[in-house]
């Protein structure tokens, strides 16, 4: 059997000292193939965030392994991991953070600022992705001038323009009406699908865990019923 690309091993995270003391992660044990659609799961407090957080290198563990690829993250120094991310990992949160003032083909564009690529090719793959969401033809409006729903699809396109290994997302269809939320879930579906990307979703709502292929269970900071879904 491969290697997973993401695994944790016996992971804790704990804030503060004395009486103060909060552990959110009592030894998470997770492992993640290449290819999967993982759905996150469990109660606000549960630890499900602070979990994703680790797993993209925004918040480090307290204790335990963190393997990418089979290579130790946790070892890594802060410039490391922010070149994890860059290279390897796209984001989706459920407030779309777009820059306002900015079309959706420039805050698509924004990875590839970091990236330093050139301004052509950054047109270029910013209007590849934005057509793999579905808004191509609408490159020149600002986020003022699209719906929450198409907001969220270029928050996508933003996140795949890299052409990451994972993408994490963090309850995306949580602003969101059911029928924008099945259009959310379904693009994300066919990225999975069709172009092979990891996809590891935070969500609270059954229905839109139904889209993965596994679901994880989080309780009191720690895993407690994987479950497969009935797709």
């Amino acid at each position: 059997m491969n290697l997973p690309l993401i695994e944790l091993q016996g992971v804790y995270k704990t804030y503060g000292k004395g009486d103060g003391k909060s552990t959110v992660l009592k030894g998470i044990n997770l492992a993640i193939q290449t290819g999967e659609f993982v759905a996150i799961m469990g109660h606000s407090g549960s630890g499900k965030s602070n979990a994703l957080n680790i797993l993209g290198c925004l918040d480090t563990s307290s204790d335990g392994r963190y393997l990418f690829d089979g290579t130790p993250v946790e070892t890594m120094s802060n410039q490391q991991r922010a070149l994890l991310r860059r290279y390897y990992l796209g984001f989706v949160f459920q407030g779309f953070n777009l820059i306002n003032r900015t079309s959706a083909r420039e805050n698509v564009e924004l990875p590839l600022v970091y990236r330093g690529t050139a301004n052509k090719q950054r047109k270029i793959l910013a209007m590849q992705a934005l057509k793999t969401v579905g808004l191509e033809d609408y490159a020149d409006h600002t986020p003022g001038e699209l719906s929450g729903g198409q907001q969220q699809r270029v928050a996508i396109a933003r996140a795949i323009v890299t052409l990451p290994k994972v993408l994490l997302a963090d309850e995306p269809t949580g602003n969101l009406d059911t029928a924008r939320s099945q259009e959310i879930m379904q693009i994300l579906l066919d990225l999975n699908q069709q172009q092979g990307i990891t996809i590891i979703m935070v969500t609270h709502e059954e229905d839109m865990a139904s889209y993965a292929q596994r679901r994880i269970i989080f309780k009191d900071g720690q895993i407690i019923k994987p479950q497969e879904s009935a797709l």
